[in-house]
């Protein structure tokens, strides 16, 4: 049986500190497994430059000029995370069997990567890197964490629990993936409904080996508003509810006021008026998130640019 081709796709933005080890780590990995027999001597590790503004891309070419293991792809300008992920898979797709998408930090155990390589070879399409624990976290980022999965799951949006993007997929993955158009990316949400084969291997997530975390609070919780507007109008129609039921408390309220004595009347009002208002600002805000993400969807623009991509596709 001819061995699976697998590419590594690493999305950087401003990880000159930890290229060289994540580098170092990776190409040891796949050296273990080609000796192995599981993959390919033409396996590869590709970094996506996202626009970085230190000597990412730099270190890069370096790195391709120096061993045929290392690819380059550089996109135009910073496009964020996912597009910069999506852009690298999207390389791979027509080069490897199966990729492998994990962050540049070091912070997803390299050791799983031959436990996810063995579950494709035993059937599995896509491969979830799924942390065991979160012992590592804050008390914050734990809570916040599995706030999110369960506010996700009962939005009815498919998830997998303390699950990133560290994923294997095959071909034939990654080619539905390519099927899917839309600009607000959340491929945490859009792999699972694929609807492939799946095993989940578990790690130990360490803590970042070198430089500064690229998802601060504000970042997450981008993240996590494009995860539910993307996959779930519940909240369209629990906006929806909400306002018929702020609507029958202010008429109860209204006819509380015609009922009791002036100045009781005027703070009711006033209250009736703050809570109402109140509500429809918020539900303009949920409708006008909904809206949008469809004028994002309908211009139709590109999701990523490419500048420059080096591969090699042969040892020389």
């Amino acid at each position: 049986m001819e061995k699976p081709v697998l590419w590594m796709v690493i999305p950087c933005y401003n990880e000159e500190e930890v290229l060289p080890e994540t580098s170092k780590r990776l190409k040891d990995i796949l050296a273990v497994m080609v000796a192995e027999n599981k993959i390919s001597p033409d396996s590869r590790i590709a970094f996506v430059d996202d626009g970085s503004k230190d000597r990412t891309w730099e270190l890069i070419e370096n790195l391709y000029e120096t061993d045929f293991v290392y690819c380059g792809v550089k996109l135009s300008r910073n496009r964020g995370h996912q597009n910069a992920l999506l852009a690298g898979l999207m390389t791979a797709k027509d080069c490897c069997d199966i990729a492998i998408s994990m962050d540049a930090d070091l912070q997803d155990d390299v050791n799983a990567i031959p436990k996810m390589v063995d579950e494709y070879l035993g059937g599995a399409d896509i491969v979830y890197g799924v942390r065991c624990d979160r012992s590592t976290d804050t008390a914050f980022k734990r809570g916040s964490a599995h706030a999110f999965y369960r506010t996700m799951q009962r939005l009815g949006v498919e998830t997998i629990p303390d699950h990133a993007d560290f994923r294997l997929m095959d071909a034939r993955a990654l080619e539905a993936l390519s099927e899917y158009g839309e600009v607000n990316l959340f491929l945490r949400g859009i792999v699972p409904t694929l609807g492939f084969k799946c095993a989940k291997v578990e790690y130990q997530r360490g803590e970042r080996f070198a430089g500064e975390s690229k998802y601060p609070l504000k970042k997450m919780l981008a993240l996590a508003a494009d995860g539910i507007t993307s996959f779930s109008i519940k909240p369209i129609r629990f906006s929806l509810a909400l306002g018929a039921a702020a609507m029958l408390a202010g008429f109860v309220m209204f006819i509380v006021c015609l009922c009791t004595l002036p100045a009781p009347a005027a703070l009711w009002i006033s209250a009736a008026v703050w809570f109402v208002g109140g509500m429809q600002l918020a539900m303009l805000g949920v409708v006008g998130e909904y809206v949008g993400k469809a004028y994002m969807e309908t211009k139709h623009r590109p999701r990523y640019i490419l500048d420059k991509v080096l591969v090699r596709h042969t040892e020389l």
